[in-house]
Parts: structure tokens; C-alpha cells; sequence
């Protein structure tokens, strides 16, 4: 079952919950994305239980998780988190050397892959892009799960079905695939955000992708963001 995300309103800042078990790492950053004013932290968490907690009683727009986290580790919160009525989007927040919890973290819905140690103002993009309904890669993690869920998946499969699109659906997976929400798609392509959204649901569809990431990721697969099919 596919399921695509709902942009937030722009009615108010972006509200996101942080879950870490390192509470100094969490504190950083809350400094540091509530530092432009259009993001604020409503909720932390120090393990899975505490995360799918503060879900229940906070209104969360962006949750970003760790995946090793003590008690409900990351993963095991993030599999129960996606299957809520009207989650948040949840996006992985990670480290090189946890490359199996990341594949793990696709599978179970995650829309996106950020580093600790990514630029300040990309973590921030990052979150607003997540919040538009876009999905989020970081180059560097891409980089590295391409190689082993390319060797895992029938390319040959991918490529057809991306082949099977229609010109128009190509065009929004290229653009889903470069991270860019429903919003901006809209602007790209002269469509309304209605209409992207009902086209991005049946490119999901039609690739057996249960989110946005996962259709990226079969993008890069087949042909590599920005290539034309």
C-alpha cells in the first residue's frame, strides 16, 4: 500500500519532534533549527517508546529518529510510527556506519536520510523539504546503499516499469527523485499541487514503491537523478 505524504500548511512553523538518546546532541539541534524562526521543536525523545509517546500527545509535522537508541530502538518506533493514522513524516537521522539500519528504515517507511554531520542550513532545508512532502537523501548515504540495493533488486524489472510510465509520470518521478515536493513540482511542470499529488500517487503505484524515498531510490537505480529515460 502506497502512501504519500501530506504537505504542511504554511500556516506556522514547522513542527518537528526529535528522538536521540543523547540529549546534548539534542539540545544542538534544537538551537539550531529553531534558529531562523520557521521550525520549533514541540517534542524529544530518548528511545522509541518515549517517540511514539510524545506522537500521541503532540502535534508533530517532521519527526527525525535515531535508529540505536536504548529500550525501542529507532527502528522497531519507526515501523509502529508509520502505521498510525496520520503520522508524521519520519526521516532517519543517522551515521556512516549504520548502513543495514538505514536499508531497514526504507523498508519501513522512513522518507528520509539525514547525517549528524550534515551543514546546518541542509539538516534545516531538509526539514521544510520533508514538511512540503518531499523526499530527502543525503548524497553521501545514497552513495552508499546504491551499490548493495542494486546488487539485492531486479534492475532489469525497475527499468521497465519506470519505462512503462507515461512522459508526463517520468517527468514527475525525475523530479520526485531530486527531492522536490509536490508544491515545487507543480511550479516545474505548470500543474496544480492536486494534480501532482494524484500523479505521484500512481507513479507509487505503478513502481510497487510504498513511499517517495523508495521511488527515488529505484529512479537513481535505473538511470540516476537528472538522467532522462
Amino acid at each position: 500500500m502506497t502512501r504519500e505524504v501530506q504537505a504542511v500548511d504554511g500556516g506556522g512553523p514547522v513542527r518537528v519532534l526529535l528522538a536521540d538518546d543523547e540529549a546534548v546532541l539534542r539540545r544542538g539541534l534544537r538551537l539550531l533549527l529553531e534558529g531562523g524562526g520557521t521550525i520549533r521543536v514541540v517534542a524529544e525523545a530518548g528511545d522509541g517508546d518515549e517517540l511514539l509517546a510524545a506522537v500521541r500527545t503532540h502535534r508533530v509535522d517532521v519527526a527525525l529518529v535515531d535508529v540505536q537508541m536504548p529500550g525501542k530502538d529507532g527502528l522497531s518506533a519507526l515501523r509502529e510510527l508509520t502505521a498510525l493514522p496520520g503520522a508524521p513524516v519520519a526521516a532517519v537521522l543517522t551515521t556512516f556506519d549504520l548502513d543495514d539500519y538505514v536499508t531497514d528504515a526504507l523498508r519501513f517507511g522512513a522518507h528520509g536520510f539525514l547525517l549528524k554531520d550534515a551543514d546546518p542550513d541542509v539538516l534545516v532545508r531538509a526539514v521544510h523539504d520533508l514538511a512540503a512532502g518531499g523526499a530527502v537523501l543525503d548524497p553521501r548515504i545514497t552513495a552508499r546503499l546504491l551499490p548493495r540495493l542494486r546488487s539485492a533488486s531486479d534492475c532489469a524489472r525497475e527499468a521497465e516499469l519506470v519505462q512503462a510510465l507515461s512522459a508526463r509520470e517520468r517527468q514527475v518521478l525525475q523530479l520526485l527523485a531530486g527531492g522536490r515536493s509536490n508544491a515545487d513540482i507543480g511550479c516545474r511542470l505548470g500543474l496544480t499541487e492536486a494534480t501532482v499529488k494524484s500523479y505521484v500517487s500512481t507513479v507509487l503505484s505503478k513502481l510497487g514503491a510504498q513511499n517517495r524515498v523508495q521511488a527515488a531510490l529505484i529512479a537513481q537505480r535505473v538511470a540516476g537523478v537528472g538522467d532522462r529515460w
